[in-house]
C-alpha cells in the first residue's frame, strides 16, 4: 500500500512538472503583417513554412496589408504586434504624432535592389530628359527608390523635366511601360527581368551601386519592445534562420516553391528571377541602416519639411541584432546553412 500510494504521489508531481513546462514553453502569439506582395518577402514565408517560428516558442499570425500606412496604422491601434514594411514609415509616423514611439529592430535590407527600366528606344539616361517617370504614390518607398535611382545618374527629376506620374504598384507599372503610359520606372527582378527579355533596356541594376536604404523591417512599438524583450528576440533568431535557410543553395529548390506557390506564378523562370533578387537584396545580420533612413529623409523632406526634424537614430534599437551578432548565434547560422 505504501509502495502504491508514493507511485501515485510520483505520478501527480510529475504530471504538475509537465503541466508547468508545458505551460512555460507555450508558443506565445505574435501577429505580424507584411506590407509588400514580392519575392523579397520569401524569407518570412520560409521562416513560417518550416517552423522556426515554433522552434522559438512563437505562434505566429502572417498576414498582408496592401500598403505600408495602413500596416502602420494597425501596428499603432495594436491589432498586430510587428509590421515588415520600409523604414519610410517609421519617418512618416515620427512626424505625423510624436507621442508614438516606433522602433526598427532590424532591417533585412539594407540596399537598393530594383533595376530602373525604360521602354525601347531609351538606352542612355540622357534621354530621360522630358520622359514619364512611373511611380507608385509621390512621397511612398517607391518613389524615393526612383529618386535615388536618378540622383546616382546624375540626374534630378524637376531640373531634368522628368515628369513623376503616380500610377500605381508593380504590376500596374509593368503594364504601364508596356503600353507606353510610362517612360521608365524602378521594377523588381523578378519584373524587369521579364521586361528584359521582350527588348525593354535596363538602364541601372541598382544593387550595384550599392545605395543605402531600409525596408524589410522588424518594426514594434517601443513598448512592445521593453514589455516582451526575450519575445521579440526569439522572434529575430527565427527570421535570422528563415533568411539563412533561404540563402542556402541547397534550399534553393524549396524557396522557388514557396514562391511560385505564394504569389501563384506558374512560370519557373520568372521564379528563378525572383529567387535571384532575395539572394541581392536579403542581409543575414539585419543591422537597420541609419545612413539609409537618412536617404529617404533627404527626400521626404521635399514633400514634408518638418520630416527635416526627425532624429532617425532615434528609430532605430539595433540591440537585440547586436546581441545576437556578438554572441554568435548568426554566425552560427552561417555554419549550419553553409553561407559565407
Amino acid at each position: 500500500m505504501i509502495k502504491f500510494l508514493a507511485t501515485i504521489f510520483l505520478t501527480l508531481c510529475l504530471w504538475g512538472i509537465s503541466y508547468e513546462t508545458y505551460g512555460a514553453s507555450a508558443p506565445a502569439k505574435v501577429v505580424i503583417a507584411y506590407a509588400a506582395n514580392n519575392p523579397r518577402v520569401a524569407p518570412l514565408w520560409i521562416t513560417e513554412e518550416q517552423g522556426f517560428f515554433t522552434k522559438y516558442g512563437i505562434n505566429a499570425e502572417l498576414i498582408f496589408i496592401r500598403n505600408s500606412a495602413l500596416a502602420i496604422s494597425a501596428l499603432i491601434s495594436k491589432n498586430i504586434d510587428v509590421s515588415q514594411a520600409a523604414g519610410i514609415s517609421a519617418l512618416n509616423v515620427a512626424v505625423a504624432d510624436r507621442s508614438v514611439e516606433l522602433k526598427i529592430v532590424a532591417a533585412f535590407n539594407n540596399r537598393l535592389t530594383h533595376d530602373l527600366v525604360a521602354r525601347p528606344g531609351i538606352t542612355s539616361p540622357k534621354q530621360l530628359s522630358g520622359k514619364r517617370l512611373g511611380v507608385q504614390v509621390v512621397g511612398g518607398s517607391l518613389w524615393i527608390t526612383a529618386m535615388l535611382a536618378l540622383e546616382s545618374l546624375g540626374l534630378e527629376a524637376s531640373r531634368d523635366d522628368i515628369r513623376v506620374l503616380t500610377i500605381g504598384d508593380q504590376t500596374v507599372l509593368t503594364q504601364a511601360l508596356e503600353t507606353g503610359v510610362i517612360d521608365v520606372a524602378p521594377l523588381d527582378g523578378a519584373f524587369s527581368q521579364r521586361l528584359k527579355k521582350k527588348g525593354f533596356p535596363i538602364l541601372a541594376e541598382l544593387y550595384r551601386a550599392n545605395i543605402p536604404t531600409v525596408s524589410s523591417t522588424v518594426m514594434v512599438l517601443n513598448s512592445y519592445l521593453q514589455a516582451n524583450t526575450a519575445l521579440v528576440e526569439n522572434l529575430l533568431k527565427a527570421l535570422i534562420e528563415g533568411a539563412a535557410f533561404s540563402l542556402s543553395p541547397e534550399n534553393k529548390p524549396v524557396v522557388l516553391r514557396t514562391i511560385m506557390k505564394r504569389l501563384k506564378i506558374t512560370d519557373p523562370r520568372d521564379a528563378e528571377e525572383g529567387y535571384d533578387g532575395v539572394v541581392k537584396a536579403t542581409d543575414l545580420k539585419p543591422y537597420p541602416s541609419v545612413e539609409g533612413l537618412r536617404n529617404m529623409q533627404r527626400f521626404m523632406k521635399s514633400q514634408n519639411p518638418a520630416v527635416a526634424n526627425v532624429n532617425v537614430e532615434n528609430l532605430i534599437d539595433s540591440r537585440l541584432v547586436r546581441k545576437l551578432d556578438d554572441t554568435g548565434f548568426i554566425n552560427e547560422m552561417k555554419k549550419i546553412y553553409r553561407l559565407r
